[in-house]
């Protein structure tokens, strides 16, 4: 009723050995090897130039490179900001790095103040690098989240027992 199949012995048989391959790849295994090979490029940092003024908000998932002023808060991944900028307002990213001015809130993973730094303002961090020669007026604090803006959840207040008086 059943008989053995010669598919699943080991081994190639002689006439397939000298058989010539295919010329065609299988297409399932190129297209695996295509995306593993070439990763998407990440974008180049948005520039803002020394004779750039911006009033408002800027908010990416990119780096961003200040070298003007900007009044209004910044939320980005990486935040450098230069030795001519100058910022009034919160800065929120992954990665903060001070050669310039900042009036404001600095809120980063990794913080790092370089010698020409001038920080008005309370840093919260998870790590922090201050060099000599930076100035900083303001308080520092280490939290494991920084970037969620320290705000627990607030539980509702009870309400007030009726009272049947």
């Amino acid at each position: 009723m059943f008989s053995k199949s010669k598919i699943n012995e080991p081994g190639p048989k002689a006439d397939e050995a000298s058989a010539p391959k295919p010329a065609m790849p299988d297409p399932s295994r190129t297209a695996t090897e295509f995306k593993a090979s070439a990763p998407k490029a990440k974008p180049a940092a948005s520039v803002l130039s020394s004779d750039l003024h911006i009033t408002g908000n800027l908010k990416t998932t990119g780096d961003i490179n200040v070298e003007g002023t900007v009044e209004g808060d910044i939320r980005a991944h990486l935040l450098t900001v230069g030795e001519s900028a100058t910022i009034k307002g919160e800065v929120v990213a992954d990665d903060v790095v001070v050669n310039g001015r900042v009036v404001g809130r600095v809120r980063g993973l990794k913080v790092r103040l370089t010698a020409t730094a001038r920080v008005e303002g309370d840093i919260i961090h998870k790590t922090i690098a201050i060099e000599s020669g930076a100035h900083f007026e303001g308080s520092v604090q280490r939290q494991d989240d920084p970037l969620n803006g320290g705000k627990k959840p607030v539980a509702p207040a009870p309400a007030p027992a009726a009272s049947n008086g």
